[in-house]
């Protein structure tokens, strides 16, 4: 399940944790946490540029690291080179392929029962989690 905020939900959040809220960054938010196939920072500014023709890519970094600061979204890297977003935070498996690296997200329905057990057998409180299956999908097969 995606988080989704309205304006207005949104600008409380930033200004309750002291940081500044503009036009750009609200843009960027409503984007990114619209969002189901986890865009990487080029998508996003790219995305927004029609829009706003000013926004630097250092806004739109500034932002997402923003973002997952908050709790909002989870930084997907798979490289230095290849970071994606998710505003998915529920536990859920990341399906990558790796021909074309669209990510799918698959919602198996004993998958947090399987991880009550994992996490019960550790004795420990986890931070986070992710799960990534590596394939190729159909288009690309």
């Amino acid at each position: 399940m995606v988080i989704w905020m309205d304006d207005q939900e949104l600008i409380d959040l930033f200004r309750e944790n002291g940081f500044k809220v503009t036009a750009q960054r609200l843009a960027i938010c409503k984007f990114i946490l619209s969002r189901g196939d986890h865009p990487s920072t080029d998508q996003v500014y790219h995305a927004l540029k029609i829009d706003y023709p000013t926004i630097s890519l250092g806004t739109v970094y500034k932002t997402l690291d923003l973002l997952e600061e908050l709790g909002l979204i989870q930084k997907l890297r798979f490289n230095e080179s290849n970071i994606r977003y998710d505003p998915d935070l529920q536990l859920h498996i990341n399906m990558v392929c790796t021909k074309c690296g669209k990510i799918y997200d698959y919602k198996a329905e004993n998958i947090q029962n399987m991880w009550n057990v994992i996490i019960s057998d550790l004795g420990i409180k986890p931070k986070g989690q992710r799960i990534d299956i590596y394939f190729e999908c159909d288009d690309c097969k």
